[in-house]
């Protein structure tokens, strides 16, 4: 029998209230699969392997002191997994360009709130297959945990493991004494002039979303003392104004391109003595100043902050849903044109960040901004919005490719969502041996995200060319 209720925790609220006028809260993915599948057999796989994770058959409803997840009544498995038989086409679109126009469009719409927040748009006959776009609100859980689950719904993909209600209740506590108490001690008790016992009270409070009003207060003024000590991260110095960055108007257009030779990227990296993120990162940079480049925008010398997520949750328990990351700011030098510099310098600022505190800092920032009143909160995260040009996420999919109701899932592709007024999300996947961009804007700051993907290729080849023409017999 599935859950009838439980209490939303406080990562997981802040991120339900959210979404705003210019950015809605969910997580967008496509996925292509050949040959086609139908309605019929989706909504099977679904009943039989997604609504086995309680959160997909819950609700939200909101009060004074935050959300619960409650069991929907009216569930209705075909209010959640839409058929769309035909994807509607502009005049000169390709299949391509109008898949995308849907997604942008799907982007801007919000869930329904009365019922799970969720839902998946099958589309027939798209490129000789089918064309699956999901939607799911942030507040579900994040992309790692999102991954999980998603995969469990492909051919032979496993059932959640079963909990016992003890392990339930106290999951959340458990991971984070062991992902974020425990190095938060060990690792920045000196750094923010907290101790142990402090540290370990503030961060089970703030995870705890059974405490009452009285100790949510108690916790808000602890957690006042985190946010004091970690004031510096305020303090960052705004990024480099560019054409990207501005007021967003809350129209989204997606993209994204065919996928690049993951070995390749895994040789250069080598090669480089650098890490294939490294060697990605510094892609997204070069594909970035390009673009503001042909604009008329010279990035020379210029940099952009991106907030990229961490993860602080052991792999193997992202079944468990909820939201368990940090958020550390990355910063590109999309200035520098020299392909081996550039990658040099991304790989210099992902050191300064391995060992950084601020992901478990964002992470206790987001705690208590699940606390807070909306105007409040809005206020709170936005000293994150204000300091970042776009947010930034990479994640490792399946090595091989995945078969849905028989079908082959030959490209998938997700988009992650933006807080504030960022108007710029980049995703990198791999998937099957093959690692792709994708890209999420607001029209009014990029109006032409294609533009940036096409430039990711380009980036990659002369990355390898320039890799292949150091002297390397001369320097062993």
């Amino acid at each position: 029998m599935p859950e009838t209720s439980q209490r939303m925790s406080r990562v997981d609220t802040a991120w339900l209230r959210m979404d705003n006028d210019v950015n809605l809260m969910m997580i967008v993915g496509v996925w292509l699969l050949q040959p086609g599948i139908t309605h019929a057999a989706l909504c099977e796989r679904v009943e039989d392997k997604l609504l086995k994770y309680d959160r997909f058959r819950q609700k939200v409803v909101q009060d004074a002191m935050g959300a619960t997840w409650v069991h929907d009544e009216a569930f209705d498995i075909h209010r959640h997994v839409l058929h769309e038989k035909k994807l509607k086409r502009e005049r000169g679109q390709s299949e391509r360009e109008a898949l995308q126009a849907h997604v942008g469009e799907l982007a801007n719409t919000a869930l329904d709130p009365d019922h799970p927040l969720w839902q998946f748009h099958l589309i027939d006959d798209y490129e000789g297959g089918s064309a699956l776009v999901a939607r799911v609100h942030h507040c579900i859980g994040d992309g790692i945990a999102l991954i999980s689950v998603m995969l469990s719904i492909t051919d032979g993909g496993m059932d959640p493991p079963k909990r016992k209600k003890r392990e339930a209740a106290e999951s959340e506590g458990d991971w984070l004494s062991d992902a974020v108490v425990k190095p938060l001690t060990d690792l920045a008790s000196k750094a923010i002039g907290m101790y142990g016992g402090g540290v370990a009270k503030s961060m089970e409070m703030l995870s705890n979303p059974q405490q009452g009003l009285l100790g949510s207060l108690d916790m808000a003024r602890t957690g006042a003392k985190v946010l004091g000590d970690v004031a510096a991260m305020a303090l960052m110095a705004d990024d480099s104004p560019t054409l990207l960055k501005g007021k967003p108007m809350g129209q989204k257009i997606v993209a994204w391109g065919e996928p690049l030779p993951l070995a390749q990227v895994k040789v250069i990296g080598k090669a480089l003595n650098c890490s294939i993120n490294d060697v990605l990162l510094a892609c997204v940079a070069g594909a970035i100043g390009a673009y503001l480049n042909e604009m008329g925008e010279d990035p020379t010398g210029k940099e952009i902050r991106a907030m990229v997520p961490v993860n602080l949750r052991p792999i193997e328990k992202a079944w468990q849903l909820g939201n368990r990351f940090g958020l550390a700011p990355l910063t590109l030098p999309i200035g520098i044109d020299n392909p081996i510099e550039r990658v040099y310098a991304v790989r210099t600022r992902m050191n300064q960040l391995k060992d950084s505190y601020q992901p478990l800092l964002a992470f206790a920032v987001l705690s208590v901004a699940g606390l807070l009143i909306k105007p409040v909160q809005d206020g709170l995260l936005g000293l994150f919005a204000k300091k970042a040009t776009a947010v930034m996420t990479n994640v490792p999919g399946p090595a091989v490719a995945l078969k849905l109701c028989g079908s082959t899932l030959r490209q998938t592709m997700f988009w992650v969502p933006a807080s504030g007024d960022i108007g710029v999300g980049v995703s990198i996947l791999s998937y099957g041996g093959g690692v792709q961009f994708g890209l999420i804007t607001d029209k009014k700051l990029c109006p032409h995200p294609q533009q940036i993907i096409d430039r990711f290729e380009p980036e990659f080849e002369k990355l390898l060319l320039v890799t292949m023409m150091l002297p390397w017999a001369e320097a062993a």
